[in-house]
């Protein structure tokens, strides 16, 4: 069948359609197909930015798994996502079920919690080093109040991942709004028949609530995953452009940035930016694949409710 010729009208819909996506589909080239291409490239090469790159095939990856640096990088910021999600997930669904009450000022509670988690960079980096500062720090200054005396937070090995940790909870806010925005969408009716049937708030939370919030939960858990292999400013700040004592703080997005922008190796960092993103990639896909079996949909659940409906009248 022929293609059915356009009007003068529809055709210059088209290009009127293509003009105003024109600076998305730019910006989709220069900032992000562009730059990936190029590490991609990069990372088989030895490249200072200075002398013309030399290729060296998969040498630069060669060497990741015999640098010790590389093995510690990742390890601390896998540590960290093993002990900063859950906890800012937690603590984010639990702020999200105090700011979903109904009392006088909510909006204005609410506003104060997601402030946090918009103010990022050096200003906040800068607060938490007074905050956590092991003489002047208003944390120990406040423990010393009860007699405590406070530990070394940025200077001891075994307290800056632990550090980092707590810092994290700073843009709990940000899951609690999303956390709250599912908690409004749960249909009121469900929690009326639970009551009635003589279910209490611990069986109502367990069975109705944590069930239909699932999807944000999931959707967090992999914004998580992806955004603790992007720690950079604070540890950057905290550490001096460094990993602080025995590299005890050295994330993965910091090391690569010494690789590329200290040692100049632009090669070695752009294959530790493939082989991290490999990483996040590999561990959301294993997230992703496992959402069957802990999420719920409730539209696959309406389904299931209307195949049973229909099998009782048959």
């Amino acid at each position: 069948m022929s293609r059915q010729r356009m009007s003068p009208l529809a055709r210059n819909e088209e290009r009127l359609g293509y003009l105003f996506i024109s600076p998305w589909i730019l910006g989709l080239l220069i900032f992000t197909l562009f730059p990936l291409v190029a590490t991609f490239l990069i990372s088989f090469t030895d490249w200072d930015i200075y002398n013309p790159p030399k290729w060296v095939g998969l040498k630069n990856y060669f060497n990741l798994f015999t640098d010790k640096l590389f093995f510690q990088s990742l390890k601390v910021t896998l540590l960290y996502s093993l002990f900063s999600i859950p906890l800012t997930l937690a603590g984010g669904l639990i702020l999200a079920l105090l700011l979903n009450a109904n009392i006088r000022f909510i909006h204005l509670f609410r506003t104060i919690f997601y402030i946090p988690s918009v103010i990022t960079g050096v200003a906040v980096a800068m607060l938490w080093i007074w905050i956590f500062n092991a003489h002047y720090g208003l944390l120990n200054y406040f423990l010393s109040w009860f007699g405590i005396e406070g530990p070394k937070w940025l200077e001891d090995p075994k307290w800056i991942l632990p550090t980092y940790v707590l810092i994290s909870l700073w843009k709990v806010g940000g899951n609690a709004v999303l956390f709250l925005g599912g908690l409004q969408n749960i249909p009121q009716h469900l929690y009326e028949a639970a009551r009635m049937d003589g279910a209490n708030r611990w069986q109502i939370f367990w069975k109705i609530t944590l069930p239909l919030l699932t999807p944000t939960l999931f959707f967090l858990l992999l914004m998580g995953i992806i955004d603790s292999f992007k720690i950079f400013t604070t540890a950057y700040m905290i550490n001096d452009g460094g990993g602080g004592p025995d590299n005890a703080g050295l994330f993965y997005m910091l090391y690569l940035y010494q690789k590329a922008f200290v040692s100049l190796d632009m090669g070695y960092a752009s294959a530790m930016a493939w082989i991290g993103g490999g990483i996040s990639l590999i561990l959301a896909i294993v997230v992703y694949r496992t959402q069957s079996k802990w999420v719920y949909y409730e539209a696959d659940v309406g389904k299931k409710g209307s195949d049973q409906h229909g099998d009782t009248r048959a």
